[in-house]
């Protein structure tokens, strides 16, 4: 997601860092750049006019020429206005509101509208407690019923039944009627959809809308269409009341135009982003956090929710108790790797947190491997528990004993063991520091809050306060 963006103005502010003092031509130079790389991420031009003469007007202030670091002043700059292109805030869904709210998905064919909806049906379920309805109105597609039908049974979400021979607003007022009837908290209705914008779809809509009265009336539109999902927004605001929008496939999406233009042409907020296949991946929009990633700034903040969602509290526990003692064995590290292996793996984990970047691209070009968290895992699962245990035993006969039961050398074998040694070090001087109470409050500075003692540990541990450990970046290497 916006990896293309985020390179070309990296490169950009890279050049401002490095200068002492900032001149007015300096400013104006960096942002003819900017806008280089907004219209190439297909922004839409008016979107990239404006933003730019109001960064610019900004960044040729006093504030910036006779600051003291006058590059990130500049940085600093464009992510407030980034942040408010994208909306400022991030925007809930009125749901809170007397059973059953009503939530109208609406959109274009293939816009993956179906999919989304099982997606945000499951999202409010896991993250929001909600008891939540299903319907499908989608009575031209053929299976289209079967389905979400399908889909209520993966996600464990309950759909309304069939009635052959109903139309979408006859299936909308049973939906809504049953929902009320059976104490559902929300009711999702997916609507049909057309190939293009037309007369009979946004009939269809106003109909719909009319019979039901939803307290969101959400577009889904397909990230990677660029400003045609813009236009088809704009077409759709025009005809419908929109609350807000979907943005679908944005991991796909390395420009990231539509989400940058999309706020500021339809003047509805971007609400909720897909971010893959799975019917777990679908995130709140949050622009600040967005903006970040955009400028390289990492996402803390997603980085505690996501290790919160697949690290486990009886594990957290467990290595918080351990941390307070100053310990750190092999079992610890192994630990680690399983927790950063279920929060996406390294790539996922390095773009996430700040100075992270140039991991990440090592990554992306192959020149670090993706798969180092599972040779090292095999290389601890070699070990007798002893081993694990106590680290220091492992004379020369034992690793290479190691080194053949995982499938590697000697040297990968000391590596791990010279990342252990760095790695219990750490975490004797973050004891010495105030323990956990000392790491929440350096969580806290960093933006994320008190933080869970696996996190805690992987990210002192694994990445040394925002820098891999000594060796890693030689154990990675292909």
């Amino acid at each position: 997601m916006f990896d293309s963006l985020s390179d070309r103005l990296g490169s950009v502010f890279e050049k401002l860092r490095g200068r002492g003092a900032l001149t007015e031509l300096d400013v104006r130079a960096a942002m003819r750049e900017v806008r280089i790389a907004l219209l190439e991420a297909d922004v839409a031009l008016s979107v990239v006019k404006t933003f730019i003469e109001q960064v610019t007007e900004r960044a040729i202030g006093a504030e910036v020429v006779r600051s003291v670091t006058p590059g990130q002043q500049v940085v600093k700059i464009v992510n407030d206005a980034l942040v408010e292109l994208l909306g400022s805030e991030a925007v809930d869904l009125n749901i809170d509101v007397t059973p059953p709210a009503v939530i109208m998905m609406v959109g274009l064919q293939g816009s993956g509208k179906t999919t989304t909806t099982a997606k945000l049906a499951k999202f409010l379920t896991e993250k929001r407690g909600k008891k939540i309805l299903m319907a499908s109105l989608d009575v031209a597609r053929p299976a289209a019923q079967e389905q979400l039908r399908v889909l209520g049974e993966q996600t464990g979400v309950t759909t309304l039944p069939v009635i052959a021979g109903q139309q979408p607003v006859q299936i909308a007022e049973r939906a809504r009627q049953a929902a009320k009837l059976q104490g559902f908290d929300v009711v999702l209705l997916d609507t049909a959809g057309r190939l293009n914008v037309d007369t009979a779809l946004m009939a269809e809509m106003a109909a719909i809308a009319s019979a039901t009265r939803p307290d969101e009336i959400l577009l889904v539109v397909d990230a990677l269409t660029g400003q045609d999902a813009v236009n088809v927004a704009t077409a759709f605001k025009a005809e419908v009341p929109l609350t807000g929008i979907v943005l679908t496939r944005m991991d796909g999406d390395a420009r990231g135009g539509a989400a940058l233009s999309m706020r500021a042409v339809t003047e509805r907020p971007i609400k909720f982003a897909g971010t893959g296949e799975k019917l777990d991946a679908l995130e709140a929009f949050d622009p600040q956090r967005v903006a970040g990633r955009i400028l390289g700034m990492g996402d803390i903040v997603g980085l505690v929710e996501r290790a919160a969602a697949n690290i486990e509290q009886a594990d957290a526990e467990r290595m918080a108790a351990k941390l307070a003692k100053g310990q750190f064995d092999m079992e610890d590290l192994r630990g680690q790797l399983r927790q950063m292996k279920a929060m996406g793996g390294l790539g996922a984990l390095a773009g996430m947190i700040p100075g992270m970047g140039a991991a990440k691209k090592a990554m992306d070009s192959g020149a670090m491997d993706e798969k180092v968290l599972g040779r090292m895992e095999a290389i601890i699962g070699s070990m007798t528990p002893k081993e694990r245990a106590k680290p220091e035993i492992l004379t020369a006969k034992r690793k290479i004993r190691i080194a053949k039961g995982a499938g590697t050398t000697v040297q990968e074998v000391n590596k791990v063991i010279k990342m252990q040694l760095d790695m219990a070090s750490a975490m004797k001087k973050l004891r010495k520091m105030g323990g956990m109470k000392g790491m929440a409050a350096m969580m806290a500075k960093m933006g994320g809050g008190g933080g869970a003692g696996g996190l805690g540990g992987a990210l002192s541990g694994m990445l040394g306060g925002q820098q891999m450990p000594p060796g890693f970046d030689k154990f990675t290497k292909r």
